[in-house]
């Protein structure tokens, strides 16, 4: 086949590649709102054990992303995403089983839990292994493109998958809903083992450690900035509940509608313009997203904060992402990847339990104060760093 027509190829291949982990990651959209409210309805457990048990799975991305960038680099994008695709099923398969009747809630928290680590080790390689494979078919000029696609096919479920999860909670309850979540992924593993695979690259290996010092920058505005998505994942349906207020499954739904138009209309900046700008007015938006949350009346101005946050969110991953690739050569791309995205990961692990306390004692609302005023440090970082070329 000729160079030519492999160029005009990708950008159907990247969108395959969207849709299969659209489909996939629905089921890790569909249970992040739902299982707070099994942990602490069906379960009888606290705000703290709710919070944990969402941001567990991020904690597992956290501690297995050095894992997944060196398995990209080794064994190709590919490889990695269609392993991550069959822990998927398996972590659905495993929350399932905390739902049999026989087991007491002491028991079943665990079991939740364990299922909840291996789906997080099934983010680390989905996510890692796509974005690697899609810079590969590409090309590393386009980095800021694949990343904005990653974002389209996760955070496009997340819009959908909030309230879907929610009605399927209701109607066939929560080991029903891991059913279909098992089945889902095995729709994006059919869809994605017949595209080929993109190349390796052979150098010279660096230690993670030291692929974190250059990429450390560009992840602390990442790893701010993600506090108030995570705040809103675990606790907007809690929040409208707590209020007597409707609508609580379309807390999400507004949240990814907004981050996936701003993805389709405006992916293509950080490539032409740089990552810096680009996050400086995503975080201001995100900020001002969080504070309407804090202050909301009613239910209306909410889902506002929660569409502004997703507007807001959007791009600072990849204008951060390709600031932190230009950093480093082919071969440690996976790494770099892995890298730059557990610092987001830290948000998500520690918002949810730290925001369940916070709850406890100062209500709902006060987890998004938290994340306007995390994402308020983020965008103050991105402008101090204009004057620095080392961001």
């Amino acid at each position: 086949m000729s160079v030519t027509m492999e160029i005009d190829l990708a950008p159907r291949r990247l969108m395959a590649m969207t849709l299969a982990l659209f489909l996939s990651y629905l089921t890790v959209a569909m249970s992040l709102p739902v299982v707070p409210v099994y942990v602490i309805r069906d379960l009888g457990l606290g705000n703290v054990d709710g919070g944990l048990a969402v941001g567990i799975a991020f904690f597992s991305t956290i501690f297995t992303r050095n894992y997944a960038g060196g398995l990209s680099d080794r064994l190709g994008g590919k490889f990695c995403m269609l392993r991550g695709l069959k822990l998927y099923m398996l972590a659905s398969l495993i929350c399932l089983l905390s739902a049999w009747r026989a087991l007491p809630a002491p028991a079943a928290y665990p079991v939740l839990i364990l299922g909840r680590l291996l789906l997080g080790l099934g983010e680390s390689l989905t996510i890692v292994g796509m974005v690697s494979w899609g810079i590969g078919v590409m090309g590393a000029p386009r980095s800021g493109k694949v990343m904005a696609m990653v974002g389209i096919g996760m955070y496009g479920a997340l819009a959908a998958g909030g309230p879907i999860g929610l009605a399927l909670l209701r109607n066939i309850g929560f080991a029903g809903l891991m059913i279909v979540c098992a089945v889902l992924p095995l729709l994006g593993l059919v869809m994605a083992r017949g595209m080929p695979a993109s190349e390796t690259h052979a150098g010279r290996r660096e230690s993670y450690w030291r692929i974190l010092g250059r990429i450390w920058r560009p992840g602390v505005v990442v790893c701010l900035q993600g506090v108030g998505f995570a705040a809103l994942g675990a606790f907007i349906s809690l929040y409208f509940m707590s209020r007597h207020w409707p609508l609580a499954g379309f807390g999400l739904t507004c949240f990814g509608v907004g981050f996936v138009v701003v993805r389709l209309l405006f992916g293509h900046l950080p490539d032409r313009i740089g990552g810096r700008p680009v996050a400086i007015a995503s975080l201001t938006v995100e900020a001002c997203g969080q504070y309407f949350l804090w202050l909301a009346p009613t239910p209306w101005l909410a889902l506002l904060g929660a569409l502004l946050t997703g507007l807001g969110c959007s791009m600072v991953f990849p204008a951060m992402g390709v600031e932190a690739v230009k950093r480093v050569p082919p071969q440690l791309r996976g790494m770099a990847v892995g890298g730059f995205a557990a610092f987001q990961d830290l948000a998500y692990g520690a918002t949810g339990p730290l925001a369940g306390l916070l709850a406890d004692n100062e209500g709902y609302a006060a987890v998004f104060l938290v994340g306007g005023l995390s994402a308020t440090l983020a965008l103050a970082i991105a402008l101090s760093a204009r004057r620095s070329p080392t961001l």
